[in-house]
């Protein structure tokens, strides 16, 4: 199997997607309840991630990495 080069670790600059620790806040803005997927705002751009591993509605705020939604924030 061949990892795509977006997934390589980069030893110049001493960044891995699949080991580091990189997770972004972002703003739930819509979700496909049959799919699980859902389009996530953040400050830059949106994007759209797997909402499998939290219970996820639009308006929440979620910690992505690497495509997935992987908690459901609860901020005050």
């Amino acid at each position: 199997m061949t990892i795509p080069a977006d997934l390589r670790c980069d030893a110049r600059t001493g960044r891995c997607h699949v080991c580091g620790d990189e997770a972004v806040i972002g703003r739930v803005v819509n979700v496909d309840a049959r799919t699980r997927m859902g389009t996530v705002a953040f400050p830059e751009r949106s994007e759209t991630v797997a909402l499998d591993l939290v219970d996820a509605r639009v308006g929440d705020e979620v910690l992505v990495h690497l495509g997935f939604a992987i908690e459901r924030m609860e901020l005050t």
